[in-house]
C-alpha cells in the first residue's frame, strides 16, 4: 500500500512529517474502535526543535489545501506534540514519550500501517502491507 490509498489531509500530513525527517511514522486506523477519532497519525522526533518543525511542517501543508487543526496541543520543549483535524489526530512525540505512552500497545486492535521511509529496506513491512491494504 502506499500513501496514495490514504485520505489526501491524511497523505498531506506525513508527506510532511517525512520532509522534516520524522522517525517511525505509524497511521492507526481506529474506525469502529469507540475512538474519538477516525485515523491517529504517529511520529517521532530527534530533538526539540524537529518536533517543532514537524509540527510547523505538517500545520503549514494542510493550511495551503484549506484543512486547519480544531486544536493544538503542546508547546515548545513538550515531550508531545498534538495536531487535532478532527477525524484524525496527528501526534509528534520524542523518541521516550513515544516509548513510555505506547499508543500502538493502546490500539492494539487497530489497523496499523508503518510508512516506510528512505533507509528501510524493501520487504521490511511486508506482514503490515496487507493488513494496511484495507486502510
Amino acid at each position: 500500500m502506499t500513501l496514495e490509498h490514504f485520505r489526501p489531509a491524511i497523505r498531506w500530513a506525513v508527506e510532511a512529517a517525512q520532509e522534516k525527517q520524522a522517525v517511525d511514522i505509524t497511521v492507526l486506523k481506529l474506525s469502529g474502535k469507540g475512538a474519538f477519532a477516525e485515523y491517529f497519525v504517529l511520529c517521532s522526533a530527534r530533538s526539540q526543535p524537529q518536533m517543532q518543525a514537524i509540527a510547523d511542517a505538517i500545520e503549514e501543508r494542510l493550511r495551503r489545501e484549506n484543512v486547519r487543526p480544531a486544536h493544538r496541543e503542546g508547546t515548545f520543549g513538550a515531550e508531545w506534540l498534538l495536531l487535532d483535524y478532527g477525524n484524525f489526530i496527528v501526534h509528534i512525540f520524542s523518541e521516550s514519550a513515544r516509548q513510555y505512552y505506547d499508543l500502538e500497545r493502546l490500539w492494539r486492535d487497530a489497523e496499523r500501517f508503518d510508512i516506510r521511509g528512505p533507509e528501510d529496506s524493501p520487504g521490511r513491512d511486508a506482514a503490515n502491507e496487507s493488513d494496511a491494504a484495507r486502510l
